[in-house]
């Protein structure tokens, strides 16, 4: 599967006193990352919520090799690692340009709003498998 790519703009709001991107705003990054690459799979947060499933993440391991800065644009690249039947495991990279400035790899479980596992929603199956 070709890596989902996304465009985001750092602004005043995502860093610190230091002026570089707060380590925090990296997870929003991310996440933003991870549903535009469902949303372009057909995935839609709110869709789901109405047939009781959601994702949560259930594991992350960051690595920071670079600062961003405000005005920076950055790129979110997020690619499909592995999947089975309630898991999906993303490999995300943040760059500046050519520049690699996080890593990431985000393990996401889909569960019933209520609580408990599900199954991932067989569009989404469907999709990872083409």
């Amino acid at each position: 599967m070709i890596p989902h790519h996304l465009a985001v703009r750092v602004y005043y709001e995502d860093t610190d006193f230091s002026g570089n991107v707060y380590h925090a705003s990296y997870l929003k990054f991310f996440e933003r990352g991870r549903t535009e690459f469902l949303r372009d799979l057909g995935i839609h947060h709110s869709e789901l919520a109405e047939q009781g499933i959601a994702f949560a993440v259930r594991s992350m391991q960051i690595e920071f090799e670079g600062a961003a800065h405000i005005d920076d644009l950055l790129d979110v690249e997020t690619s499909v690692a592995n999947f089975s039947g309630a898991r999906l495991t993303l490999e995300q990279v943040i760059r500046r340009g050519d520049e690699v400035l996080t890593r990431a790899t985000v393990v996401v479980v889909s569960i019933k709003v209520g609580g408990g596992a599900a199954r991932l929603p067989r569009l989404m199956l469907a999709a990872l498998k083409s």
